[in-house]
């Protein structure tokens, strides 16, 4: 399994014309031009590609965050009419594909004027558009005692107050398992970006690493490693980081209150 990533931080060290040549993981000559040559080899340096990924992923991960949290609250604690059909409709998302709802999603967007900007990525995010954040969020929400709720309402608080003063801090876990793989999923996302990001100054990651890649067969190999090591840097200090409450947040949320 790690021996791709290997592969790939070696050959990021090797001129253009051993990366094949010599396959080993070893590099026979070693090289850091490919690092400086591929920070400016698009019309932008790579930090305005870093920035662009950046931006669209704390949007994704504050939207999801939010509203994800409020609907699981809601499903988790309220009472309301049809709850059951609405909780099974919530449910059929996760079968539903992305791929299905492309094709739809871009005319709207593109009748909004949202083509070419960030929006696309992250004005969904804010209306609990991914139901697995949501289910996990209400296997956790479950797991807190309702005893809660009457001390709370005896208090006077109201729903809302009860969600951010008690159920938000108490869900820390699950918020920050939903905010990791939000982060991982949108940094790593391709399809999404490469459709709705039509003008190089917006590319992110993803969408700028395929630009190294040329059908003509003039492809810059060494330099589309380095900056794909690079590119890995931010997702593993991420996981690194907030690694003790990723694992605290999957167990918790599989478990009944």
């Amino acid at each position: 399994m790690i021996y791709p990533l290997l592969w790939l931080f070696s050959s990021s060290f090797k001129p253009e014309d051993l990366i094949f040549s010599s396959p080993g993981l070893v590099p026979t000559q070693w090289t850091l031009g490919n690092y400086g040559e591929g920070w400016n080899a698009l019309d932008y340096p790579f930090t305005r590609f870093f920035l662009s990924s950046l931006v669209v992923c704390f949007g994704a991960v504050v939207g999801n965050i939010f509203s994800c949290s409020l609907a699981a609250y809601a499903f988790a604690r309220l009472r309301f009419k049809y709850k059951p059909f609405w909780f099974v409709l919530m449910l059929g998302g996760i079968l539903l594909p992305a791929h299905v709802l492309i094709v739809p999603q871009y005319i709207l967007f593109k009748e909004l004027g949202w083509i070419g900007t960030f929006l696309p990525l992250v004005a969904p995010k804010l209306f609990a558009t991914d139901t697995f954040f949501i289910f996990l969020m209400i296997q956790f929400i479950r797991g807190i005692p309702t005893e809660l709720d009457d001390a709370a309402r005896i208090d006077g608080c109201s729903h809302f107050s009860f969600y951010w003063r008690i159920i938000l801090p108490l869900a820390l876990p699950a918020l920050v398992t939903t905010a990791i793989f939000t982060y991982i999923w949108t940094w790593n996302d391709f399809f999404s970006q490469l459709i709705y990001l039509s003008d190089e100054a917006t590319f992110t990651i993803p969408v700028a690493l395929s630009q190294f890649v040329d059908s003509t067969g003039n492809s810059a190999y060494g330099q589309l490693f380095a900056m794909s090591v690079l590119s890995l840097l931010p997702i593993f200090g991420f996981f690194l980081i907030f690694q003790r409450l990723l694992i605290q947040g999957v167990n918790t949320t599989g478990l009944k209150g």
